[in-house]
């Protein structure tokens, strides 16, 4: 019998080091992260010079502290967080396996040795000659001179990338701040992550990003019911500190969890209580289902829905909408299509058995509180906006908002970090595009428009994108939707005249780069880097810099302060600091100035490694504020409450255009359920490409980051899933070399025939790096050769879970 059996989850809290209820999470640094709890032994300290805070810089959410042990300056052995202890609020941030491998990227072959200048005669050739470092800044600084002085501000531009993400300094790496400085640059909002959700919410909750939920820390105190609706925090998130600790604790600690998703994921596996498996891109449907059911057995909460929300009924609509416009109407069949939305309807559309959506429906209304947080595998598809808002709006269905073990609907909350990152300075540039249109911005830049193209700052373009700059970022080549047209648009010179790349790893973006600069890894840098989605306890990591940069490379911050140099803004950009130590102490004695009782000095923090800290207010109760109190803490939709029925959205249905549309490009005033392109109706009837194609994220790699490294390679095998009966039909086994293809591209590589996909769908891990042969088939298996560059109507975002395809052996 285990520690945890038989003990009730408030008991549970106690065993967990938090005896005292919330007030208890409030710690002082001496608690929280000094060294010494547990012992060097076994850590071969005897055998090395020096053992050395470092830190796992990837954008999978958490961030991870590594020890690096150096002999004659060489790292010899990659050792995990030795502070804190198993408890909950104290707890190790433990790295997974691709921190642990930190040897292989340091000393990997790939890494880019020297300045590299193409001297192909079209980028995708990937011919480049070395040159010195001189020559690689006379070439940066002459080629923005030209840029700057003939197209303007508005065609420079940072590529979104999260190969250093949100490291403090090597974030921006100092580039947003000299662009500034010379005069500004096109920006881009929304990230490939969240790009839907975090441009949709606003309409529904008002917030300018996603609206996060609940923590799980809470849901472990107070919860009754947590469901994962798309969300895979076991490969996701998979560092000790982060949500692989708190969601399986939650689940030792008696919590009932229900996962939603196409996938039976290694979450559903080793968490759920139950699998809703459900066909991709539906989400919105089987809400619309589950809602029908409340409504008609009276299971919402109708007192919350008519104190906090507007339209959810036609007796709280927004003035001036249309009769039978809201909600409720729309689930009865009163609205413009005239369909009830009843569980068989959802059904029909989902895949999930009507008597499954009722048991679910009822489980979810009568289970209060419940804490349905979702992931952002929902919002990643061609109408993912109405995904994110209806599985919000089951949160306010069922009243779980802004109460102690409820939820919003949103990704499970984290208090954010409070230390500070670079000072960028302010872009005099307006003009932003969403981050996913940057290779329309390339290839037809002065059509782009605001109400046609999501333009921001102004009503269009007036000049595309001359100047790209490509940093710590394998978009170009990877995670950017229909790579053979990305590289067939960057291919034309003409129209981007010059990209620039620096990265550590010659990756496949790099080689589609004019001038490619040799970065450093975390090791041979200083910086600080803090935790990000990791729940309530946050915490500062320290990266000292254990060895000296090798062959010819430099620090992002240093190449941009030298460039800064040679454009005359050189003493503004770098303000008296030299070094990557020089900046990182500037950010860190901010940090201690706001809060000198949690953070130790940085000579403290060398030695202490990693800091942790907790919020003074206990476990997150995501919008408590609204909900204690909704006249004096409105949100910020235009009448301050949750806004079903949005009007702004009405607006933008009748304003927006949508030339040549496609079946999804609509914009939707409620959260209704809206049939796209390559979805599960076409599917049906397109025998060339029956099968949906999901991408889904890896325990071998963040995102792309890491995918060259042999070790994981070996552990963790690139293949399709593919439904047993679908395999049978096409005589494929596990193990079978198959070419998974569609109009967009072919790859290939080995299928894992399993029952853990539902039928209809297959999913391809999402980053590999591309291996085109002659024939054009990618032996690498990246799944963006499949999915399509067509944006979401809405944030005009990465609906890259929306394709068809056709799978054969090969």
């Amino acid at each position: 019998m285990t520690v945890t059996e038989g003990l009730s989850r408030r008991s549970f809290m106690k065993w967990s080091g938090v005896a005292g209820g919330t007030a208890a999470l409030v710690a002082t640094t001496t608690q929280l992260g000094m060294p010494g709890a547990r012992s060097e032994s076994g850590d071969g300290a005897a055998d090395v010079d020096a053992t050395i805070w470092s830190a796992c810089v990837v954008n999978c959410g958490s961030r991870c502290p590594l020890r690096l042990q150096v002999k004659d300056g060489v790292v010899t052995r990659v050792l995990p967080d030795n502070t804190g202890d198993d408890t909950l609020w104290n707890r190790q941030i433990r790295a997974c396996v691709r921190g642990r491998n930190m040897r292989e990227r340091i000393y990997n072959p790939d890494r880019i040795k020297k300045p590299l200048k193409r001297v192909g005669a079209k980028r995708s050739d990937a011919e480049f000659e070395e040159i010195s470092w001189d020559e690689a800044f006379d070439i940066i600084t002459e080629k923005l001179e030209y840029t700057y002085d003939k197209y303007g501000p508005e065609s420079v531009y940072k590529q979104y990338g999260s190969g250093v993400w949100n490291a403090h300094v090597a974030n921006s790496g100092g580039w947003h701040r000299l662009f500034n400085l010379l005069g500004g640059h096109l920006g881009y909002y929304g990230n490939y992550s969240y790009l839907q959700i975090s441009q949709c919410t606003r309409y529904f909750y008002g917030s300018p990003d996603e609206q996060i939920s609940n923590s799980i820390e809470d849901a472990i105190e107070n919860s009754n019911l947590l469901v994962l609706w798309g969300n895979n925090p076991l490969e996701t998130r998979m560092s000790g500190g982060g949500n692989t600790y708190t969601a399986t604790l939650a689940k030792k600690a008696g919590l009932k969890i229900i996962v939603v998703d196409p996938r039976y994921s290694d979450s559903a596996s080793v968490l759920a209580d139950d699998w809703i498996a459900l066909r991709p891109g539906t989400d919105a449907a089987l809400v619309a289902g589950m809602a029908h059911v409340m409504i008609t057995e009276d299971l919402h909460d109708q007192e919350f829905l008519d104190k906090y929300c507007v339209g959810f009924d036609e007796e709280h609509m927004p003035e001036g909408a249309p009769k039978n416009a809201s909600y409720r109407s729309y689930i009865e069949g009163k609205g413009e299509d005239g369909i009830e939305k009843t569980p068989e309807w959802a059904a029909e559309i989902t895949g999930v058995p009507a008597n499954k959506i009722r048991t679910f429906a009822r489980e979810v209304a009568l289970a209060k509180p419940a804490n349905i947080a979702q992931g952002w595998g929902p919002q990643r598809h061609a109408n993912g906006e109405n995904n994110a808002n209806a599985i919000y709006l089951l949160a306010a269905l069922t009243g779980n908002v802004g109460i102690p073990g409820g939820g919003t609907g949103g990704r499970e909350g984290y208090l954010w970090p409070y230390t500070p990152w670079l000072d960028d300075g302010v872009n005099p540039v307006e003009a932003s595009i969403s981050c996913y249109k940057w290779t329309d911005a390339i290839d037809r830049g002065p059509e782009l428009t605001a109400v046609r193209d999501g333009v921001r700052g102004k009503d269009k373009l007036d000049v595309g994108i001359k100047f790209m700059l490509v940093y710590g970022s394998n978009m170009l080549a990877s995670q950017h939707g229909d790579i053979n047209r990305t590289r067939e648009i960057l291919d034309d010179d003409s129209k981007c005249e010059f990209i620039l790349g620096i990265d550590n790893q010659m990756n496949a973006s790099m080689e589609l780069c004019d001038l490619v600069l040799p970065d450093t890894t975390t090791a041979e840098r200083w910086d600080l880097v803090p935790s990000e989605y990791t729940g309530d306890m946050a915490y500062e990591i320290m990266i000292h810099q254990a060895i000296e940069p090798l062959y010819e490379s430099r620090s992002s911050i240093e190449i941009t302060a030298e460039i800064a140099n040679r454009m005359g803004v050189g003493e503004e950009f770098s303000q008296g600091k030299e070094t990557t130590e020089d900046w990182a102490r500037e950010l860190h004695e901010q940090a201690r100035e706001n809060h000198p009782d949690i953070f130790p000095t940085f000579d403290e923090l060398k030695e202490q490694g990693v800091v942790r800290y907790t919020s003074p207010d206990g476990p997150t109760v995501a919008l408590k504020s609204f909900r204690d109190d909704p006249e004096a803490n409105p949100l910020g939709t235009p009448s301050g409450k949750i806004e079903i029925y949005s009007s702004q959205l009405a607006d933008m249905a009748k304003e927006w255009e949508f030339p040549d549309p496609i079946p999804g490009d609509e914009i939707t005033p409620i959260p209704a359920y809206v049939v796209t392109r390559e979805g599960p109706e076409e599917a049906r009837t397109n025998h060339k490409y029956p099968l949906q194609c999901i991408g889904h994220h890896f325990k071998g790699r963040t995102h792309s980051t890491y995918g060259n490294l042999e070790a994981l390679r070996a552990a963790h095998h690139q293949r399709v899933w593919i439904n047993e009966a679908d395999a049978k039909e096409r005589g494929i086994e596990s193990d079978d070399k198959v070419v998974v293809y569609n109009d967009r591209g072919r790859i290939s590589l080995p299928a894992m025939v399993t029952p853990r996909i539902v039928p209809g769908a297959i999913s391809v891990p999402q980053g590999a790096w591309i291996q085109i042969d002659e024939n054009g088939v990618d032996q690498g298996g990246a799944v963006n050769m499949l999915t399509s560059l067509h944006p979401t109507p809405l944030a005009k975002g990465n609906g890259q879970h929306t394709n068809l395809v056709q799978v054969e052996k090969a």
